[in-house]
């Protein structure tokens, strides 16, 4: 049987950059070689893209782009293509591809940007589509379909970066609403960056404006007192629950250096009792649904002090670096990364031929 060929994508015009070329190298490392050719495509933080073709730890330090390795090249838009345009002296040439592998994390890779491109050249790609993608990115919209659920999510407020002027307004709302301490999150943007914990007016005003530094709309969140748990859900029209993983951050909460930095600690499973373990699996498969998720996600709860099960976040590109909840969930469930990485791919080649 012919391999097929698959174009990992990685880096990218986003805060989160650095964390996609760790991501994407522990891919590249566990793709099963002998099922998979594997072409690599490179984003630069500035946006120029290049087929790369050197070793997998240059992509993991940083140091991929030299010029002994790289290429100009392009997702073609064309149909005709399906794949790759690669810009070479004096012409091009064309390589066609089964499908794309995204490890892309945050704006411009995990928001519904580079899926419609897929969609628009006709080629199966890995994770969500355009749609899910973007409302999962949305914080709004995702609370907006996940309270038309009837799922049970924090209360918020989204605030703009133009009623910034508009301050003591804002927090007036803010405060009959919500109440001291709030949690404030750019609306488009992963992996915990930009997020501020407010404990009063001043610490709001500064939150709020490292949030629209990220993005032109900030979600203010109420704050869960409880215990941070996630689940990995994989799979298309029938999708699969992991088990639960527990996180103790060693931060005051989950941000972006206790993900990545710094020390966190990670219990798979969770520790927690059954009913609550499958209350967080269920939950986690209906809201999966509700918001039109494909191929993967990672969702992100509360679990309260009374035993309520509250919905954090949906990741649609989660974390595939060493350390990452969501491998490490789906390997305690019986499935080893090498066999999550191929399912991943025939998902999406499945969902193309069945939807198109």
């Amino acid at each position: 049987m012919a391999k097929q060929t698959v174009a990992v994508i990685f880096g990218g015009v986003s805060s989160e950059y650095s964390v996609s070329l760790v991501s994407a190298s522990s891919c590249l490392e566990n793709i099963p070689k002998e099922k998979y050719d594997i072409i690599m495509l490179g984003i630069t933080a500035d946006g120029r893209w290049y087929l790369y073709d050197g070793p997998i730890d240059s992509i993991r330090n940083d140091s991929w782009q030299n010029e002994a390795y790289i290429t100009p090249a392009v997702i073609s838009p064309d149909r005709r293509v399906k794949g790759i345009v690669v810009f070479e002296k004096g012409g091009f040439r064309e390589i066609q591809i089964d499908a794309a592998f995204p490890v892309l994390h945050g704006k411009n890779g995990e928001d519904g940007t580079i899926q419609g491109l897929f969609q628009l050249a006709g080629i199966p790609f890995v994770g969500c589509d355009m749609l899910s993608s973007a409302i999962c990115m949305d914080k709004e919209y995702t609370h907006t379909v996940l309270s038309q659920a009837g799922i049970r999510n924090a209360k918020y407020m989204a605030v703009h970066r133009n009623e910034i002027g508009e301050f003591d307004r804002i927090e007036t709302l803010l405060k009959e609403k919500l109440c001291y301490p709030m949690f404030v999150k750019p609306a488009n943007a992963g992996s915990s960056v930009g997020v501020s914990k407010a404990k009063d007016s001043a610490a709001l005003k500064a939150a709020l404006e490292l949030a629209f530094r990220h993005d032109g709309k900030a979600i203010v969140e109420e704050t869960i007192v409880g215990h941070e748990v996630e689940c990995a859900v994989l799979g298309n029209d029938k999708p699969f629950a992991s088990v639960i993983g527990e996180i103790e951050s060693c931060n005051e909460f989950y941000d972006y250096e206790a993900k990545y930095v710094a020390d966190s600690k990670l219990q798979i499973p969770a520790k927690v009792d059954k009913t609550i373990s499958d209350l967080v699996r269920d939950t986690a498969v209906k809201a999966y649904q509700a918001l039109g998720c494909a191929g993967l996600s990672r969702v992100d709860f509360f679990i309260t002090q009374d035993g309520g099960v509250i919905l954090n976040e949906v990741n649609t590109i989660p974390g595939f670096t060493s350390i990452s909840m969501y491998p490490k969930m789906m390997q305690e469930s019986g499935i080893p990364y090498g066999e999550l990485l191929d399912r991943l791919i025939q998902f999406a080649l499945e969902r193309a031929e069945v939807h198109g």
